[in-house]
């Protein structure tokens, strides 16, 4: 018995080739879906760019057939558009409401005995959905499990003698060890938990101590055991991947930053530093604010000045002269387009080669945006994405579909990728109070 997936128009707006997910079984789109990607289509960011891919899907699918009757898909599954007319069921709802209409459809299939599934990444429209008895199922293709998500670490308790040979010679190799590359191991001594080491996994079976020249990066040292791990992989230019995952106040920002600089200036690696992230607006959009793409940018970009203020200071409490000096050296690194500001909307196209790319807050992007967003490097670029799970203002992700926590699982194992979770705050003892208790 096929099964009826109707889909909600936030599902198509999140992934534009969702409605080739369901093989085998009949994909039904009410007419109110339509009519709302009709309304996103214009619009120059992701959700208007999937509106359009998906618009462009049903057109060509339009010429197989007539698609109120339902047209057969590739993967083997039929493509239905249900036009909401008189014999819908109406369970109650105020059909003045889009998402009950979509509602109405579903409950209509539901009620002629189909076996029916409704999808949507609105928590609210599956709650009403099945107050009606109807099986409701979010839209999971790119899902992970965050309870188990890689943490780039992990701890061996091992004979004393091993960690001294680790010491002696540098590295430690074992067919045994079934190591990820780049993740860090500590060692640490069956009897003597004291006596221990740090190491990282070169490939699958050989460990190799920390380079010591990578436990700092512009002025700013490592505070952590985690934080020391991040920059080994911040500045390491064979890893051109690197994920930070952790809460407000362990330092990813920071250290990104940091390495970024120490990468640009000082070792010459790149020839720039590329840092980004997405707005998300908490009352009026981007659009509506006053001033040139670059004004408008600076108060979305607040929480960047503020960290490179830091590093350029070296961490130090400042005097009035002190902090001027400090705020000329940030505006001559943004003049002289040594750090460059932009909107994730832009970077849709470009070819960014050779430079250090910082995309911050990166857990409220989709999977498809990230990988859009790491598929622009070109060649001798390093892209570093950041984030906290714990804080998604997309309304339509959560800590397990975000495009980082994605990004961290897709690419663990692969030699360019490096992966660390942080879970130490700080930056001060009230933020790690706000960090476990609030």
């Amino acid at each position: 018995m096929k099964k009826y997936f109707v889909l909600d128009t936030n599902v198509l707006l999140h992934n534009a080739d969702s409605i080739k997910s369901f093989k085998d079984n009949i994909v039904v789109l009410p007419m109110t879906v339509i009519e709302e990607l009709d309304m996103f289509k214009s619009r120059n960011d992701e959700l208007g760019r999937n509106a359009r891919h998906v618009i462009r899907d049903l057109d060509r699918l339009r010429e197989k057939g007539r698609l109120s009757d339902g047209v057969e898909m590739e993967n083997g599954g039929i493509l239905r558009i249900f036009t909401e007319c008189k014999d819908v069921k109406n369970p109650g709802l105020d059909l003045k409401v889009a998402d009950n209409r979509i509602l109405a459809v579903a409950y209509t299939f539901f009620e002629r005995g189909e076996k029916v599934i409704f999808v949507s990444k609105d928590i609210n429209a599956r709650l009403k959905a099945d107050v009606l008895g109807i099986d409701v199922m979010d839209f999971e293709k790119q899902k992970i499990n965050f309870d188990e998500l890689f943490t780039g670490q992990r701890q061996l308790d091992v004979p004393g003698e091993l960690i001294d040979e680790f010491f002696e010679n540098g590295e430690l190799s074992g067919e045994d060890l079934e190591l990820i590359p780049n993740e860090f191991v500590l060692l640490r001594d069956e009897v003597d938990p004291k006596h221990s080491a740090l190491a990282r996994a070169r490939g699958k079976t050989k460990l190799v101590r920390l380079e010591s020249h990578r436990d700092s990066a512009w002025h700013i040292r490592s505070r952590s055991k985690e934080q020391r791990m991040a920059l080994e992989l911040l500045l390491d230019p064979k890893v051109q991947v690197v994920t930070l995952v952790g809460q407000a106040g362990t330092g990813k920002t920071l250290l990104a930053l940091a390495a970024a600089l120490q990468e640009v200036l000082i070792n010459k690696r790149y020839e720039k530093i590329l840092v980004s992230r997405p707005i998300i607006p908490m009352g009026n959009d981007l659009g509506y604010m006053p001033g040139d793409k670059d004004e408008k940018l600076a108060h979305w970009m607040q929480p960047i000045f503020d960290n490179l203020t830091f590093i350029m200071s070296g961490g130090r409490k400042k005097d009035q002269k002190d902090e001027a000096t400090v705020r000329q050296m940030v505006d001559d690194l943004l003049k002289d387009h040594i750090v460059e500001m932009e909107a994730l909307t832009y970077i849709r196209g470009r070819s960014i080669p050779e430079q250090y790319v910082v995309v911050d807050e990166a857990q409220n992007l989709t999977p498809h945006e990230v990988k859009t967003i790491i598929s622009r490097a070109g060649e001798g670029t390093k892209m570093v994405l950041t984030g906290d799970p714990y804080q998604i203002d997309n309304p339509y992700l959560d800590s397990s579909s975000n495009g980082l926590t994605y990004t961290v699982e897709r690419l663990k194992g692969l030699e360019i990728h490096g992966h660390v979770t942080l879970t130490k705050s700080v930056r001060s003892p009230l933020a790690a109070v706000a960090a476990d208790y609030l």
